[in-house]
C-alpha cells in the first residue's frame, strides 16, 4: 500500500537529542558500522540479535548479577533460545532503583481524588508488604492473584511478589465470578489481594458478593485481603469470613526487615497473563523476568524516548498487558500516572484535564478512546494547554487514517501520534513508535529493534504492499516461557509454532508500507476487539449456554465506528421468540459472569448457523459475510446456504 500523508517529523535538533540517536552511536563505535538509516539499524539489530540484545542491557544499566556472555545460546532454536543464561536478576529491584522523593505513582480518579507516592515511599512500601509476604510463607514460584483496579497498591503487592520471586497474576474488578475464577484457578494462588467495591462512570460498583463467590471458587488461596478504596455494604461480612482481613490488618502481622531481592535465572517466571479463551478456558501465559524487563525497556527508552523528566500516562486495568507495560516504565525513574474510572466522565474531559494537571508527555490510550472523543467534538488543541505533550501512544485496535487525522488537526499538531502493535502473548510489541522517524497517516512508524517482523502470505513468502500474516521469525528475549500446566509445551506449540515450524504466527494480517511502516487490518483468527480489549468467544458462548431458549450462538466483531463492536446470532428452540426481554436475559447472564465488555452490542436471531464438515461452527466465514469480505473454501462447509442468512440483515445497519 501506498504511504498515507506525512503527519509529523521530528526535527534535526529533536532526533539528535534523542535516546536512540545515542543508542545508535553507541553501536556505531563499538562495531565500526555507519547506519544510514533507521531501517538499516533494525537489520543489523535482527542480524546480530545476540549482540543488540546484550547492547540494550549494558546501555541501560540494568541490575543483575554474572556475565552478559553468552547473550544467548541455541539462538537457532526457535523456540529453545536460552537468553542470558549466565546472568541473575531481580525484576522489582530493577523497577526500584530510584530512591528519592520525586514523584512515582500519581493517582488519579473520576471523584477528583488525587494520590502521590515517591519513589522512596514506594520502595518502603514493597520493603513492608514484602516482609509480611515472606512471612505468610510465600516463596519464589509461589503464585499471588489480584482483583483490583489500577491504583498504587496494586503496583506495591506486585513489585512485593516480585521481589521474592512469587509470580503475579491479576484482573480487574469488572470481571465476573466465572471471567475471574477461570483465569486464577488454573494458576492455584496462595493470596488474593482485592477489593470489595469501585467507582465507575459516577456509580460505586459493590462487587463484595461476587468476591465471596469468587473466593469460594478458589481453595488454595490461605488469605483475602481487602484492600482499601471504596466500601461495599458487605465489607463488615467479608472481614468476618476465615482467611479475609483488612490491608492494615495484613501489614501488621509481621515485623518489617529489610528487603532481599532474589536474584534468579533470566527467563525465572515473574507474571502469568491470559488469553482472551476463543477455544476454551483461557490460557495461562507465563513470562519470564528478564525478557520483560528487557524488552519494556528497550521500548520505554528507545522507541518511546522516555527519561526522568517525562511523566507517562497509558489508560489501562489490571487486566490487560499494556498494565504490566506501563509500571515496567518504573525503571526509567519516570512518574506513572494511574486512572480508574470511566476514560468519558466529565463530558469527556476527565483524562485530557489530567494532561494539563499532571503536565504529561506521554498520553497512552486505545483507538476507541480517540473515536469517542472525536465524535463528541472534543478539540483539546482548543481547549487546554498541552505544553509539554510531545507523544501520543494508540494501540488496543488499528488506528485509522480518520484517528491520525483527528489528533494532528483537533488534539496537537506537533506530537508524535504512536501506534503500537503487539499482543498478551508477548507482553510487549512487535510494531511501534519511533521518535526519529516521521508520522504517516494510517500507519504504525515501525518495526521493533531486535523484532524480526515480517508479513507472509499463505505460500510462506515475505510481502511488501499487501497482507499477509504476520510473523516473527527469529527468536526474542519476550518470548514467553510458555503456558502454564502445559508440561509438554503441546499447547504452546500448537499455538503460535504449528503453521510456520521454527517463526512465531502471531495471528494477525497486516503490510509493510511503501515508507518501511506497517498497517494492521485486524485479527486473523475469530478473537473479538471491541475498543481494544480481546475477547475469545467461547467466553461468551459458556454464559449463552445456561440460556434455555437458545440452542448455539455464534459471536463475531462487526467493524463500526471506528471500532468493532460485539453482534451475537442465536438460533432458539422451536416455539421461543427473541423477544425484547430474551435479549436482555442474554445480556444479563453474560454480563453477570463476565465483563460489561463481552456484552454483545446486538443479539439477532437467525434460522441457521454454518459449519464445517466435522460440525465446527465457522466463525471467521460469518464475520467475513456481516462485514463485506470473501469467504474463502465454501466447500468446506456442510451448509454453505446458511451463509445467506446474515447477508443483507437490516439491523446490523444501525
Amino acid at each position: 500500500m501506498t504511504s498515507g500523508e506525512m503527519l509529523w517529523q521530528p526535527s534535526s535538533s529533536q532526533i539528535a537529542q534523542t535516546n536512540l540517536s545515542s543508542f545508535q552511536a553507541h553501536i556505531e563505535s563499538i562495531t565500526n558500522q555507519t547506519f544510514d538509516n533507521y531501517a538499516a539499524l533494525h537489520l543489523w539489530s535482527i542480524e546480530q540479535s545476540p549482540q543488540f540484545w546484550r547492547e540494550v542491557w549494558v546501555t541501560s544499566e540494568l541490575i543483575g548479577d554474572g556475565s552478559l556472555d553468552p547473550a544467548a545460546t541455541n539462538f537457532d532454536r526457535f523456540p529453545g533460545t536460552q537468553w542470558f543464561p549466565e546472568l541473575r536478576l531481580n525484576f522489582a529491584e530493577n523497577l526500584l532503583r530510584y530512591r528519592d522523593e520525586r514523584p512515582a505513582l500519581i493517582g488519579r480518579f473520576e471523584t477528583d481524588d488525587r494520590s502521590v507516592l515517591c519513589f522512596n515511599e514506594l520502595y518502603d512500601r514493597v520493603e513492608a508488604l514484602a516482609s509480611v509476604l515472606r512471612g505468610e510463607g510465600i516463596v519464589a514460584g509461589d503464585r499471588v492473584a489480584a482483583f483490583l483496579p489500577n491504583i498504587s497498591e496494586a503496583i506495591i503487592a506486585m513489585l512485593s511478589t516480585t521481589s521474592i520471586g512469587a509470580i503475579w497474576s491479576s484482573c480487574s474488578p469488572d470481571f465476573g465470578v466465572a471471567g475471574a475464577t477461570d483465569r486464577f484457578g488454573q494458576i492455584e494462588p496462595k493470596i488474593l489481594f482485592a477489593v470489595d467495591a469501585y467507582f465507575y462512570n459516577g456509580k460505586v460498583v459493590d462487587c463484595h458478593d461476587k468476591l465471596k463467590a469468587i473466593r469460594e471458587n478458589l481453595p488454595t488461596v490461605r488469605t483475602t485481603v481487602l484492600v482499601p478504596f471504596f466500601e461495599s455494604d458487605g465489607r463488615e461480612a467479608l472481614l468476618k469470613l476465615d482467611g479475609v482481613c483488612s490491608y492494615g490488618d495484613f501489614l501488621r502481622r509481621h515485623e518489617q526487615l529489610p528487603i532481599v531481592f532474589e536474584r534468579l535465572p533470566f527467563n525465572h517466571p515473574i507474571y502469568i497473563n491470559f488469553s482472551s479463551g476463543t477455544t476454551g478456558i483461557p490460557k495461562c501465559i507465563v513470562h519470564g523476568a528478564g525478557g520483560t524487563l528487557l524488552q519494556h525497556h528497550k521500548e520505554h527508552r528507545l522507541h518511546t524516548d522516555l527519561t526522568r523528566s517525562d511523566t507517562l500516562f497509558f489508560h489501562t486495568t489490571c487486566g490487560w498487558m499494556m498494565w504490566n507495560w506501563l509500571v515496567s516504565a518504573l525503571a526509567c525513574g519516570c512518574p506513572l500516572v494511574l486512572f480508574d474510572g470511566s476514560p468519558l466522565a466529565k463530558e469527556g474531559h476527565v483524562l485530557i484535564d489530567m494532561i494539563d494537571d499532571e503536565d504529561i508527555t506521554v498520553f497512552g490510550v486505545s483507538a476507541r478512546y480517540l473515536a469517542s472523543i472525536e465524535q463528541l467534538d472534543i478539540k483539546p488543541i482548543q481547549s487546554h494547554k498541552l505544553t509539554n505533550l510531545r507523544g501520543i501512544l494508540s494501540t488496543g485496535s488499528p488506528l485509522n487514517r480518520t484517528g491520525f487525522e483527528y489528533v494532528y488537526r483537533d488534539f496537537k499538531k506537533d506530537v508524535n501520534l504512536a501506534s503500537i502493535s503487539g499482543g498478551t502473548d508477548i507482553i510487549s510489541c512487535f510494531l511501534l513508535g519511533n521518535p526519529i522517524l516521521p508520522v504517516y497517516s494510517g500507519e504504525i512508524q515501525c518495526k521493533g529493534l531486535g523484532m524480526a517482523v515480517e508479513f507472509w502470505d499463505e505460500q510462506g513468502n515475505s510481502t511488501v504492499g499487501v497482507t499477509g500474516e504476520l510473523v516473527c521469525t527469529h527468536s526474542f528475549p519476550s518470548t514467553p516461557v510458555g503456558f502454564w500446566n502445559d508440561a509438554d509445551n503441546e499447547k504452546f506449540h500448537k499455538s503460535y509454532f504449528s503453521q510456520h515450524p521454527g517463526v512465531w504466527t502471531h495471528g494477525d494480517y497486516g503490510e509493510i508500507t511503501e515508507s518501511g511502516g506497517a498497517i494492521i487490518h485486524g485479527r486473523s483468527d475469530a478473537v473479538l476487539n471491541p475498543s481494544g480489549v480481546r475477547i475469545g468467544t467461547a467466553e461468551i458462548y459458556r454464559q449463552v449456554e445456561k440460556i434455555q431458549e437458545v440452542l448455539e450462538s455464534v459471536a463475531i466483531g462487526q467493524a463500526w465506528e471506528a471500532d468493532e463492536r460485539i453482534v451475537l446470532f442465536v438460533r432458539l428452540a422451536d416455539g421461543a421468540l427473541l423477544t425484547q426481554r430474551l435479549i436482555e436475559h442474554i445480556k444479563e447472564v453474560i454480563k453477570a459472569s463476565t465483563t460489561r465488555r463481552h456484552v454483545p452490542a446486538k443479539v439477532i436471531q437467525v434460522a441457521d448457523i454454518p459449519r464445517t464438515i466435522s460440525g465446527k461452527i465457522v466463525e471467521i466465514a460469518v464475520r467475513n459475510v456481516v462485514n463485506g469480505l470473501p469467504v474463502a473454501n465454501q466447500a468446506s462447509l456442510a451448509n454453505p446456504e446458511a451463509l445467506a442468512l446474515f447477508e443483507n440483515i437490516a439491523e446490523l445497519n444501525r
